[in-house]
């Protein structure tokens, strides 16, 4: 087992802890290659630890939107943040979490100031570093709950007429569960029952850029 795939005997021994590499990583997501190039596409890595799978996710996520949006800096931003805000993980250990969440946050910093340099802009930087410090937690997820024993809780960010975001919260637990809804909807072509999680918060709509500004309802 190589020194990459693990920090210490012992965290092994307590924790399990054993990170895959780079290129087992890629083969697997090459399995489901269209939706990592999808922006986005959801992905919950339930033991995330340093990042290594989300840290590839957002690259080719990332990729796609250069390539798509580069010639237009506030779409490329936009675009960015969605990219950014459909990737979740969920590690014990918070030194693990903490990492992923700075290797993320880099990855998108140095994507950007490459394209724009001295345009990029610390609004849109903090919005993507707020993002994360909500979609990347530290607890457990066989038992849903986080360190302190309350429910692990994740903020859906759905856009809405371009430029805006719509915000909902929810428990791991809800999200996982589902609530059945018996009445015609549009999530399901069979007739038969779909589930909506209900969500335990909602926020005002907001510009992607002002996401660390949000007022609850």
């Amino acid at each position: 087992m190589s020194e990459t795939q693990v920090k210490s005997k012992k965290r092994v021994t307590d924790h399990g802890e054993v990170f895959t590499n780079e290129r087992e990583v890629n083969a697997m997501l090459d399995l489901v290659k269209q939706e990592t190039e999808r922006i986005d596409s959801r992905f919950l890595e339930p033991a995330c630890g340093t990042g290594n799978f989300l840290v590839e996710i957002l690259k080719r996520k990332l990729a796609i939107v250069t390539n798509k949006y580069k010639k237009s800096q506030l779409e490329f931003e936009r675009y960015a943040v969605i990219a950014v805000s459909s990737i979740y993980g969920v590690d014990l250990l918070e030194d693990n979490a903490k990492e992923c969440r700075e290797r993320l946050l880099t990855i998108f910093k140095d994507t950007y100031t490459v394209i724009y340099k001295e345009k990029v802009k610390q609004e849109c930087v903090d919005t993507i570093d707020y993002i994360l410090s909500k979609n990347i937690l530290v607890g457990d997820a066989l038992t849903l709950l986080q360190q302190d024993g309350t429910p692990i809780i994740f903020a859906e960010w759905s856009a809405v007429n371009g430029s805006m975001i719509k915000r909902r919260d929810y428990t791991l637990d809800a999200l996982l569960k589902n609530q059945p809804m018996d009445e015609p909807n549009l999530f399901s072509d069979l007739g038969d029952k779909a589930f909506i999680p209900k969500p335990i918060k909602e926020y005002k709509l907001t510009h992607f850029l002002k996401l660390n500004q949000q007022d609850e309802y």
